[in-house]
């Protein structure tokens, strides 16, 4: 969507392989308040600072601070977290183990702060509300650009932050509390959230129109196993299940590569790579049009439901209600 259009944005924001920490909301952090009310972004984007630069003096000019203040700042922040940050060496500074897990929080912080202030900023300008999801590739690919486009012309005034992650990441995600709504496979272990159904699909079998097993379907996955095989990212439930099912057969899978996304599995399915299990809507939307052919797989697990899980749907904001009772077709 480009700025010129009206700003009804979904903020895409995908990665092949999150690894977020699953916070445990029964954690009681408030021993720990003392402590982040002295960890101020300021500190925190000078700490960054002078690991990407390597050494005080650098990171100072960047952060419009005398080195002074800069050297006094980090000092303080040693001081109150109670361990070292860095090893001081002639030519700079290097991270210790406790500065290393501090990096990845800081900037998971300044993030956050940021995303917090662009959101702020847009209250401001007339939204009424954000809602944060999580879901896996298959339902971001074939269903829920037209979900959310029929959302957001009944809500104008609303925004979707959108994160793409695995089905086991989407529940861990939802259950933390990092997102109000989810969308996995029905067949995971969803962790007591709640579950309403979402679509159904079917996996088939993706592969050229030249190929030995084009025109030879309906398939069962174990006839597939002679042909090399071209998997989704060892995360995903696709190919956890396509592992399962090999096991089963008592047969090894050809694996010949990982992917991150379906539109590289039909891609390299296309240049003669090998065959994979893909969704038959995602087909439709990126194999067909790419001259694939996809054969029907008739195992059981083939069939699969997506769902929308959420904690307690009495506890959604109001914005996440509205999109929660959109995508499970409730009025």
């Amino acid at each position: 969507m480009s700025d010129a259009q009206p700003r009804r944005s979904l903020a895409w924001r995908a990665r092949a392989t999150p690894h977020e920490p699953v916070i445990d909301p029964a954690v009681d952090v408030t021993r720990n308040l003392p402590l982040l009310r002295r960890l101020d972004l300021t500190t925190l984007e000078l700490f960054v600072a002078v690991v990407e630069e390597s050494t005080l003096t650098a990171a100072a000019a960047r952060e419009a601070i005398a080195p002074s203040a800069a050297s006094r700042r980090l000092a303080d922040l040693e001081r109150d977290l109670g361990v070292d940050l860095f090893v001081r060496h002639p030519k700079g500074m290097t991270l210790t183990p406790a500065g290393d897990t501090l990096l990845l929080h800081a900037r998971r912080m300044l993030l956050a702060a940021n995303a917090l202030g662009v959101e702020l900023e847009e209250y401001g300008q007339g939204v009424k509300g954000h809602v944060r999801v999580l879901a896996n590739l298959s339902s971001i690919v074939a269903y829920l650009p037209e979900d959310l486009q029929s959302f957001f012309s009944a809500h104008a005034d609303l925004r979707v932050d959108l994160e793409e992650r695995p089905t086991d990441g989407v529940v861990k995600g939802v259950a933390a509390g990092l997102a109000e709504i989810g969308i996995c496979s029905g067949d995971a272990d969803l962790m007591g959230l709640r579950a309403d159904h979402y679509r159904h699909d079917r996996l088939g079998v993706l592969m050229r129109p030249d190929h030995p097993l084009a025109g030879q379907g309906p398939l069962s996955f174990a006839e597939t196993l002679d042909h090399d095989q071209i998997a989704l990212h060892e995360e995903s439930s696709i190919f956890t299940r396509s592992q399962i099912a090999a096991r089963e057969a008592g047969r090894p899978l050809r694996r010949r590569i990982h992917v991150p996304g379906f539109d590289a599995i039909c891609r390299t399915v296309q240049a003669d790579l090998g065959i994979a299990l893909i969704p038959q809507p995602v087909f439709e939307v990126l194999g067909r049009p790419m001259g694939l052919h996809l054969e029907p797989l008739v195992d059981a697990w083939a069939a699969r439901e997506l769902v929308v899980v959420v904690r307690d749907a009495a506890q959604l904001s109001s914005a996440a209600a509205l999109l929660h009772r959109h995508l499970v077709g409730e009025p």
